[in-house]
């Protein structure tokens, strides 16, 4: 949703990344975020807007497909790898009668920075 209330549904912006670990696993903030272990982010890269739709075994992280930034899902995105200037933005989540749904708005500006 923009910051008007307008939904924008056919937005790339909108595409996000779901995956579950271990909640013992997750950072103190990554936890706090998560939902019995399931987390949520943006699946835009903060390098150059590209999806992030890969996984690095060997890493342990989420991967751009563009320019290979890599990502730390358990320690709130974090930056692990590759030219990506920031960690992924991070949508607060809960559970509401045992379905994870969205808590809160992402936790910071979605995609690369423009300059």
């Amino acid at each position: 949703m923009a910051p008007d209330g307008t939904v924008r549904s056919d937005n790339r912006l909108n595409l996000v990344i779901l995956a579950r670990f271990d909640p013992a696993a997750l950072t103190d903030e990554t936890r706090a975020r998560a939902a019995d272990g399931v987390v949520a982010y943006s699946a835009i890269c903060t390098h150059q807007g590209c999806p992030v739709n890969m996984w690095s075994k060997e890493r342990d992280g989420f991967v751009c497909s563009c320019h290979a930034s890599i990502f730390d899902p358990r320690n709130a995105a974090e930056v692990i790898g590759g030219p990506a200037p920031r960690p992924l933005a991070a949508l607060g989540l809960k559970l509401k009668d045992g379905v994870v749904t969205v808590a809160s708005a992402f936790s910071g500006r979605v995609g690369a920075t423009q300059g």
